[in-house]
């Protein structure tokens, strides 16, 4: 039988002294008695047995646990983390440090949490001149007002244009995600290949307008090789003019 002489204290707390921790140090080391101790009789100290009660069993060892997180509500767009509005759970480091110093963001309280919420609200049943776009809108918006896009039908069935085959190509060309009651196509039907125009209202404030081509649906194996047809074709031109310069 072999004892572990392990002790665990507390931290001591001192009015006027800078720099206090009231959270749990790193290097703490938890641990319970492997016997409980019997209670004493009322007045008297309790009797601890000179071996049995001197070994403990490890609880927690906080040097060893992950370290704890912090949720804050981002006052601004942080790059690689979140958008102005969002809770995130970062490294207290990380928050104390950094966002909450600089403004960047604010504890998650169910104060600051409700305000967020009746900004959301005024934001959705505001006056559409009141409302205001989100920052992830804001980059939707500049993407959309920068690419145009393009609708691939097949040629062996009869087809007309919907939204909902829209929304589909935005998702496939452009990676975006958008649902058919915010977007707008021309009232004609469309049922031939040619240039087109679509509307996308994002988040119900901004509305961009963009160039829309409907095409011949081709597989991905054949654009492939006309793109790599194109590209030999330059090549090709480029050595027939080195060979009649040598002659």
């Amino acid at each position: 039988m072999w004892s572990l002489g392990l002790w665990c204290s507390r931290p001591r707390v001192e009015t006027g002294v800078r720099g206090l921790k009231l959270s749990v140090a790193r290097a703490t080391v938890v641990v319970e008695r492997w016997w409980q101790v019997p209670l004493p009789k009322e007045g008297k100290p309790a009797r601890l047995h000179p071996r049995r009660h001197r070994v403990y069993r490890l609880v927690e060892d906080t040097k060893t646990a992950p370290p704890e997180k912090l949720q804050v509500l981002l006052t601004q767009t942080v790059p690689k983390l979140g958008d102005r509005g969002e809770v995130v759970e970062v490294k207290k480091s990380l928050a104390r440090n950094r966002l909450l110093p600089q403004g960047l963001a604010v504890y998650a309280s169910p104060h600051n949490l409700d305000a967020l919420q009746r900004d959301q609200r005024q934001r959705q049943e505001g006056k559409p001149e009141e409302r205001t776009q989100t920052p992830s809108g804001e980059r939707t918006v500049a993407l959309l007002r920068g690419s145009a896009l393009t609708v691939r039908m097949k040629n062996n069935v009869e087809w007309q244009l919907s939204k909902e085959v829209v929304c589909r190509h935005f998702l496939k060309e452009l990676r975006l995600s958008v649902p058919p009651e915010a977007v707008r196509i021309p009232d004609e039907p469309i049922t031939r290949w040619g240039e087109y125009w679509c509307e996308v209202t994002v988040n119900g404030v901004d509305t961009v307008r963009l160039p829309m081509s409907v095409v011949q649906f081709e597989r991905l194996k054949t654009r492939r090789y006309k793109l790599w047809l194109s590209h030999q074709e330059p090549a090709g031109a480029q050595t027939e003019r080195d060979g009649e310069g040598e002659r």
